[in-house]
């Protein structure tokens, strides 16, 4: 049987380090589950897998965009099941590696059939709320369409943004397109999140947002600003540099404000995930066990559907 082993966990948990070994093991490349890392401009912010991460195990999906392209979910699941279709082909099982929530189900369960956005919209809203913020974008979102606001997760612009692009687009109420239908896949699917205790991984996401800073973040930022409007630059890490660079914060206050909304990210991260009830937990010890659990794991998974 074919098998998609799926590798997640909240942001700085540490499945880098892990996946490049877990690949190897499979003889597996790495199918990127990051919804960042797939734009070419910004590898710092994401970070992501080096050129020397990614001379040791081939990597899909990891700087093949720019940040320019309408890229979204229903694209990635399309050409990620067009890629691992091809790789079934010659293997039985195939490695993703990710934190992206929404592009992990897209693949596993499939997303419902949602109207294309054009974009000149897209970028409009995304304008709009850069300029008034994220109450005005939760009004607007709530009287478009007030049966998704009541079950939406209100502080996360992206999705508001999403359903309202989609609800003016389409003329009718995003909340009327979710259906949920889960969609057969010819591949079994083994998920795994990798978690830490909190203090260890909010220290681990703390450090991690100043060695990014030290490698060149800011400049990263700098040099994007141009296209700061668009969605993909709605994430931690630019937009709080944004602010710095408008003369709102200093910087040591956009860093401050960086490493508290990554740490509110994999909060919500591992929120989605334990609600996932196909999902595995593996609580990292950065010894060779883990990489020996994770192995028993997915061969006692494998041969039980056997």
């Amino acid at each position: 049987m074919k098998t998609l082993v799926v590798l997640t966990g909240p942001t700085g948990v540490g499945k880098t380090a892990l996946s490049l070994a877990l690949a190897q093991w499979l003889h597996s490349p790495v199918i990127n589950a990051d919804s960042r890392q797939i734009y070419r401009e910004i590898p710092i912010g994401t970070a992501a897998p080096t050129p020397e991460e990614q001379a040791l195990v081939p990597h899909l999906f990891v700087g093949t965009r720019s940040l320019a392209d309408n890229y979204n979910a229903g694209t990635y699941e399309r050409e990620a099941l067009a890629a691992l279709s091809g790789l079934f082909d010659s293997q039985d099982t195939v490695l993703m590696v990710g934190g992206a929530m929404l592009y992990i189900d897209a693949v596993c369960n499939g997303l419902d059939d949602i109207p294309p956005v054009p974009q000149e919209l897209r970028n409009s809203l995304a304008a709009q709320y850069a300029a008034n913020g994220l109450e005005w974008l939760q009004k607007q979102v709530l009287q478009a369409d007030c049966d998704y606001f009541r079950t939406a997760d209100t502080h996360n612009p992206q999705r508001l943004l999403h359903a309202l692009e989609v609800t003016l687009a389409a003329g009718k109420p995003y909340s009327s397109f979710r259906r949920g239908t889960k969609k057969q896949r010819p591949f079994s699917v083994v998920k795994i999140c990798l978690t830490r205790p909190r203090e260890q991984l909010y220290a681990r996401i703390n450090s991690r947002v100043d060695n990014m800073l030290a490698q060149g973040l800011l400049q990263e930022a700098e040099r994007v600003m141009p296209l700061r409007h668009l969605n993909a630059l709605n994430t931690v890490g630019y937009k709080e540099l944004f602010r710095y660079m408008d003369g709102e914060w200093t910087l040591p206050q956009a860093a401050d404000m960086i490493r508290r909304n990554s740490r509110h990210y994999a909060k919500r991260q591992l929120t989605w995930f334990n609600a996932d009830p196909d999902m595995h937990h593996l609580t990292l010890t950065d010894t060779d066990d883990d990489l020996t659990t994770v192995k028993q794991l997915i061969e006692r998974q494998i041969n039980n559907r056997i």
